[in-house]
């Protein structure tokens, strides 16, 4: 009784002396602060953010929020070494929400890694430093930072990768198939390397990339075997021909200045000063925490964190490792976690943040979260992607369902550094999200991801919208089997809208602007402009009854609008789209001749004799400068035998008269015969963040 007495006391004393500001009840953290003072002046801060958590929840012990509570953090680096925990018990109200937030014009900067000091130079020039952590086996890293700027592992090749001479599984599955090791041309990797177990060998293919470390090397043979299997053949793409690869954290590679070597064995780090670098003098930081931020609610319980907000906030230096035996080369990366996790999330929202330097994706949105924000805010230069969001499947209880998301006017760049499959926004698994006004570029895989049931079977990946993105600079010739905007599954209700897509340039095949894969069904694909992509601005592999209307494709390289299988249903409808070209190649690629489905027990089966419709086209318009249109194939078709399979009966042949192709300006002079077919102007000039 006594206890609890003093308990409350204690809280009355606290929040009689909270600062106020308006009518917000006010904290203050700042690097130079006290955990022992008040936090509630300027000049009483607490030190730790964690420390004003507690000061917020001893607050809400008194009663329910009666007004906001805003955390001010002051300018500096706030170092973790495990994430900050929010819990239930933390949450704002919808009127009364919990705000951690920048001071005025204050830059606070939330930092995973740690400062290595204590650096001495050899006399071949290298600095050392001695890191016990890393030699016991409690700490490891794969990034590291001086002057704030990355530096590089020492890898070979130095440029480019080498070929794989030769590998086992051939002539089984086409991609799938578990092994962990191949041949590997004299000289390219050698058993005399130290410490061949903290080597990574990186190899992209397909639509994944893995990571593994060395095991044994036999010279003789010119055979590596590693210490965990992939999932993937070891061929480029689906040739018989090897991958590409190269090796990563090769001492005898450390040569050129700004690299560095960590030999986890004898816990020693080395660095190649750039030119002028004393270490002695410089900031030199290494990732050790892997999470920032935990919202840990559960929403089976209904118990979940709600109404907190983040806002100016700077997030960098985390340290996300594969786990021991995980090569890391799923689709999109879905082994690597974020930096911020949500569970039984509602409701929260982070704001002009700025998420720099990381090892991971930024952001995981999982199971049981709904209605939260991201928003404004940068996220690049990471390991992995920027936002990965998946709740709950279709088989799934409610409660772990997650939906209602915003994704909106961010800046996602320069991502998949280390796990090159990683998204800039990935959705897996969840319904009723909006993605929009993102600007996303330099990725190695697609900006967009959005699904994960392959087929036909019952998806929650239902009504996203995606509108008003721009999405540039994708695959990078890294990987294949890509799109700006990639789609699978069935998925009524959903969106693509007013996204500017261009320049996707993959290794292999498959750099296409809008990709809808397997099962895509129901998607509305309208007012989109795709250009300078390696292969289709369109591509559908297969799907139901998706619709295409009042797009512009323009300028792809090896293909326009291609389908790669065909069903017995409509596949898709295709109306008033403007499809521009310039190379010499048919205006549509893939399956096109139609044909007649038979039933037959056990399984469908299909003839070449007849031609049931699986497509609509009609009040396109299509031209290439360098074609008449005689010249033109539409799939094995001439435009004549085209329409007399009633399709694009019609549509026009002839210049849409944009106002500068060259340029990439491809608005319409008022005289363009688009508009005769019913074309609208598709207004770009809102695409990408807002301010």
């Amino acid at each position: 009784m006594i206890s609890r007495f003093v308990s409350v006391a204690i809280c009355f004393v606290l929040v009689s002396s909270i600062g106020a500001f308006g009518a917000e009840t006010v904290f203050y953290v700042s690097p130079l602060g006290d955990d022992a003072a008040s936090g509630t002046t300027l000049q009483t801060p607490f030190k730790t953010i964690t420390r004003a958590r507690d000061a917020v929840r001893a607050v809400k012990q008194t009663g329910p929020l009666n007004q906001p509570v805003i955390v001010y953090l002051r300018e500096g680096r706030y170092e973790l070494s495990a994430p900050l925990v929010f819990e239930s018990q933390d949450s704002g109200a919808p009127d009364c929400p919990v705000t951690y937030m920048a001071y005025r014009h204050e830059t606070p900067v939330i930092t995973g890694g740690r400062s290595i000091t204590g650096w001495t130079q050899g006399e071949d020039g290298l600095w050392e430093v001695d890191l016990p952590e890393v030699r016991s086996g409690q700490w490891t890293f794969t990034q590291l930072y001086v002057n704030g700027r990355l530096r590089s592992r020492p890898r070979l090749p130095k440029e480019g990768y080498y070929k794989i001479a030769n590998f086992s599984q051939k002539d089984k599955s086409p991609w799938a198939a578990r092994s962990d090791n191949f041949t590997f041309r004299a000289g390219d990797i050698k058993a005399s390397w130290l410490t061949p177990e903290d080597i990574d060998v990186v190899v992209p293919r397909f639509w994944v990339s893995s990571r593994q470390h060395i095991k044994s090397v036999d010279e003789a043979t010119n055979h590596v075997t590693f210490t965990a299997s992939t999932g993937y053949r070891y061929s480029d793409d689906f040739t018989r021909q090897g991958a590409r690869y190269y090796v990563e954290n090769v001492f005898e590679a450390l040569d050129f200045p700004g690299q560095w070597y960590l030999d986890r064995k004898a816990g020693r780090l080395l660095y190649k000063p750039m030119p002028g670098e004393d270490m002695r003098a410089a900031d030199v930081v290494a990732p050790y925490a892997p999470k920032f931020i935990e919202l840990k609610g559960d929403s089976m319980q209904r118990e979940f964190v709600e109404y907190i907000h983040f806002k100016g906030l700077t997030f960098v230096h985390n340290n996300w490792q594969l786990p021991k035996g995980n090569v890391g080369d799923g689709q999109s990366a879905p082994q690597v976690e974020g930096a911020v996790m949500m569970e039984g999330a509602q409701y929260c929202q982070f704001d002009r943040c700025v998420f720099r330097n990381l090892s991971s994706y930024c952001f995981q949105i999982d199971k049981g979260c709904s209605h939260n924000r991201i928003t404004h805010s940068e996220m690049g230069h990471l390991g992995g992607g920027g936002v990965r969001m998946g709740g709950g499947s279709a088989e799934d209880h409610p409660l772990l369902l997650t939906g209602n998301n915003t994704i909106s006017d961010n800046t996602i760049h320069h991502i998949g550094q280390i796990h090159h499959a990683a998204t800039g926004v990935w959705i897996q698994h969840s319904g009723g999200n909006v993605i929009a006004h993102n600007a996303i570029h330099h990725t190695y895989y697609s900006a967009i991801a959005v699904g994960w049931v392959w087929g036909y079977l019952p998806s929650v990946s239902t009504h996203n919208v995606f509108e008003y993105n721009h999405i540039h600079d994708v695959g990078q010739e890294v990987l294949s089997d890509m799109g700006g905007i990639y789609m699978l599954g069935v998925a009524p209700g959903t969106v693509v809208r007013n996204n500017l897509i261009h320049d996707i340039q993959s290794h292999g095949y498959g750099g296409w602007g809008i990709y809808t894969d397997e099962g895509s069904t129901h998607v509305l694909i309208e007012n989109n402009i795709v250009y300078n992509t390696k292969c289709a601005g369109f591509d559908q592999h297969y799907g139901k009854e998706n619709m295409l209307r009042n797009n512009i494709f323009a300028l792809g390289h090896e293909e326009q609008i291609n389908r790669s299988r065909m069903e017995e249903h409509i596949s898709f409808t295709m109306t008033r789209n403007i499809i521009y070209w310039q190379e010499d190649i048919p205006a549509l690629s893939g399956q096109w001749q139609d044909k007649t489905f038979q039933h037959r027990p056990g399984k469908p089966w299909f003839d070449s004799v007849s031609s049931s419709t699986t497509e609509i086209f009609d009040y396109n318009l299509y031209y290439n400068p360098n074609k008449t249109l005689e010249d033109v194939k539409f799939g094995p078709w001439t435009f004549a035998q085209w329409q007399a399979r009633k399709q694009d009966l019609h549509s026009e042949y002839a210049d849409p008269l944009f106002v500068n192709p060259e340029q990439y300006d491809f608005r319409l002079k008022p005289e363009s015969p688009a508009f005769a077919l019913g074309f609208r102007p598709i207004d770009m000039s809102t695409v990408g963040p807002r301010d």
